[in-house]
């Protein structure tokens, strides 16, 4: 067995601000991520090394973890022994709610300090690397730079501040970008910034099969309002629906920010409760998104962070859509609007359907 040493740090970070962490961690040289530049890195940074992934910072959120280069990652990575350095900066309860608000206080003092991060997203099942995602969601912000970045990312206990190096990340990412089902997942944001000069994006894939389209739906709706609420970014989406004779009617219109709602405008045609909607009068919340009672006559409020029932929701979506003649999913776009999130443009790749 390795025998595992480490040198007690030589300040306490406990009382150290998230903000002032951040603002040290963007200054730090991780050199090339070798062995030898992490060792030196921790050292700077004042805390203890040891001959494990762990790291002792003396916080009292916990210690820090580098993460080795791997089976997944080796390919983006030259002579390089880390991806990642990893800090927990708040420790909160794990219900959906709690995390959410979590992120959110922080995300608030790190653009005090920071100003807006320069990407914002969601990695939906698939994280870079495939490491492991938390089950309330998977929001993350990042402060590009060259040649590394700072990311805000849910982490196990709450949020961590992540130092990586740009390209390994994004290199991942960019090769997802092949037409094959669920190959990319969430959704992906970008400001007109400085700092994202050279950045490139993936392609995206096709949703071809009402199971793969309540699949992607169903991911991407279950999360959604602890997400919205995490990066304190409301989200509004639109999906048309190409029908016969009728041009491309609203199949269904999403409102999300601290809670999620759904509505469609659907025709007298259609029975609500058949296909799982109901009325604003049965979900006058609603009434936030949409005031008028009867335009659109369908409704349905999922609730908050951790409330929704995505794969239900999903299910009502598809049969809407069967319901008002839309053939195939693949006659199925989102509105450009929804793109424009805040001052991001955002691209919805996890669910399988391109922009009108």
């Amino acid at each position: 067995m390795t025998e595992q040493r480490a040198s007690a740090p030589r300040q306490s970070a406990t009382d150290e601000t998230t903000a002032a962490l951040a603002v040290r961690l963007r200054a730090a040289d991780p050199g090339g991520w070798t062995s030898d530049a992490a060792r030196a890195l921790v050292v700077r940074l004042g805390w203890g090394w040891t001959d494990s992934p762990t790291v002792v910072t003396g916080r009292s959120t916990g210690d820090a973890r580098l993460a080795p280069v791997g089976k997944y990652s080796e390919r983006y990575v030259n002579g390089a022994a880390y991806v990642e350095l990893a800090v927990p900066v708040r420790h909160t309860a794990p219900d959906p709610a709690s995390q959410a608000e979590a992120f959110r206080l922080v995300k608030d003092e790190l653009t005090a300090t920071l100003g807006e991060a320069s990407i914002m997203g969601v990695t939906g099942r698939l994280a870079p690397f495939y490491r492991d995602v938390e089950g309330w969601g998977s929001p993350y912000l990042r402060w590009r730079g060259e040649p590394n970045t700072l990311e805000l990312r849910a982490g196990p206990t709450g949020p961590e501040l992540v130092l990586l190096p740009t390209e390994p990340a994004e290199n991942w990412f960019v090769r997802l970008g092949y037409d094959q089902e669920h190959a990319i997942t969430g959704f992906f944001g970008f400001r007109q910034d400085a700092s994202n000069g050279g950045l490139t994006f993936p392609g995206g894939w096709q949703a071809r099969s009402w199971e793969t389209l309540t699949r992607a739906l169903a991911d991407f709706l279950t999360t959604l309002p602890a997400e919205t609420t995490a990066l304190r970014t409301p989200m509004s989406l639109a999906i048309y629906g190409r029908v016969e004779g009728k041009g491309a009617p609203i199949i269904v219109d999403i409102d999300c920010g601290d809670r999620l709602m759904l509505a469609s405008f659907a025709d007298e045609s259609l029975d609500p409760g058949s296909l799982g909607w109901g009325t604003a009068a049965e979900h006058p919340i609603s009434g936030r998104s949409w005031p008028n009672a009867d335009d659109p006559r369908l409704r349905i409020d999922a609730g908050g962070p951790g409330e929704p029932d995505g794969q239900a929701l999903a299910e009502t979506i598809v049969a809407t859509a069967r319901a008002m003649g839309v053939v195939s999913p693949e006659d199925l776009l989102i509105e450009p609007e929804a793109g424009d999130m805040g001052a991001y443009r955002v691209t919805f790749y996890g669910l399988g359907l391109p922009m009108a």
